[in-house]
């Protein structure tokens, strides 16, 4: 990891998690999974809760997914949707696990304002959950880097 990435990762959580308060609750939109807030709270740890549920970003190179390379599929933590394959993950050099594509149907995307510039957020299609930012800079056959918080996935290997 290089000095600029280093700075932009502390720089995006810090910023992230001072600013998670203030992002709307996902559950509010229909998804085909609900749960209560107090039945997502039981139900995921309380950084998992925080970036799932209110949008926060863990910090970089805290997560073991980043450093996972075996076969399987990439699941949403919060209701084990099928997210990724890992034919499709690829070491972007930010710390977290990033992808250059999802499985047909399994994340959705909407504008995020939440540190002052656009950003495209990405969510769990099934429960809404926050997982992470997608960017324009990944490696071909698509060009995008769906860069995930390692709490919001699990990992099933195959």
């Amino acid at each position: 990891m290089n000095r600029r990435h280093f700075l932009y990762g502390v720089a995006t959580g810090a910023s992230a998690l001072a600013l998670w308060q203030f992002r709307p609750d996902a559950a509010e939109a229909a998804y085909p999974y609900r749960l209560t807030d107090a039945q997502w709270r039981s139900k995921l740890s309380p950084w998992a809760y925080k970036v799932l549920r209110q949008g926060a970003t863990e910090f970089p190179d805290s997560s073991p997914l980043n450093r996972e390379h075996r076969a399987g599929i990439f699941t949403c933590a919060g209701c084990a949707q099928n997210l990724f394959s890992s034919k499709t993950k690829f070491d972007s050099g930010t710390g977290w696990p990033s992808f250059y594509a999802p499985l047909p149907g399994a994340v959705g995307t909407s504008r995020d304002f939440s540190l002052g510039v656009p950003r495209t957020e990405v969510h769990c299609a099934r429960c809404g959950g926050h997982l992470g930012h997608m960017f324009d800079d990944g490696p071909k056959p698509t060009g995008l880097r769906y860069c995930m918080n390692g709490v919001a996935l699990a990992f099933s290997p195959a």
